[in-house]
């Protein structure tokens, strides 16, 4: 028989990290709401949540590395928001922002969930946080439970 492995989603135990971007706060204030949710709801406790904040998405990644480092975290969320506007300036952030990301994962083999936004609107970043579309943080969250999850499983002896 095939042996599946699967994460669960339960934030008992779990040390969760967030670190969220400032900038489009009115936005990322609701994305943040949606994680802390997410984790309290899957019998998280809030001893075991830490929040950091960055000035905006483009930091994320050196700021989530240095979390990531401090091993003391099963799961990190980078939530931040980078709405499109009238010069390249969205194309440079929202990827160098997931490119770093995806590196600090790899180099430290600690699950780094990526919750920005990267809308073409101030509208559809509105919808993706809590309104039309869910609430992305509140997913993401959900994610960095599995993930954890996952790894315990395949990590065990």
């Amino acid at each position: 028989m095939t042996k599946i492995i699967e994460g669960h989603i339960t934030a008992k135990d779990l040390k969760l990290a967030l670190v969220v971007s400032r900038f489009n706060s009115f936005i990322t204030d609701r994305l943040l709401a949606g994680a802390c949710d997410a984790f309290l709801r899957h019998g998280g406790s809030d001893k075991l949540l830490t929040v950091v904040k960055t000035p905006g998405a483009f930091e994320l990644p050196l700021i989530t590395q240095a979390m990531a480092r401090t091993k003391k975290h099963d799961a990190i969320v980078a939530l931040g928001a980078v709405i499109r506007g009238d010069t390249p300036h969205f194309d440079y952030v929202a990827a160098e922002s997931i490119k770093g990301l995806a590196q600090v994962t790899l180099d430290t083999g600690v699950p780094i969930i990526y919750g920005v936004l990267t809308c073409d609107n101030v509208e559809q970043a509105i919808d993706r946080a809590g309104t039309k579309s869910g609430n992305k943080g509140f997913e993401a969250a959900v994610t960095a439970m599995e993930m954890a999850s996952l790894l315990r499983l395949i990590e065990k002896p």
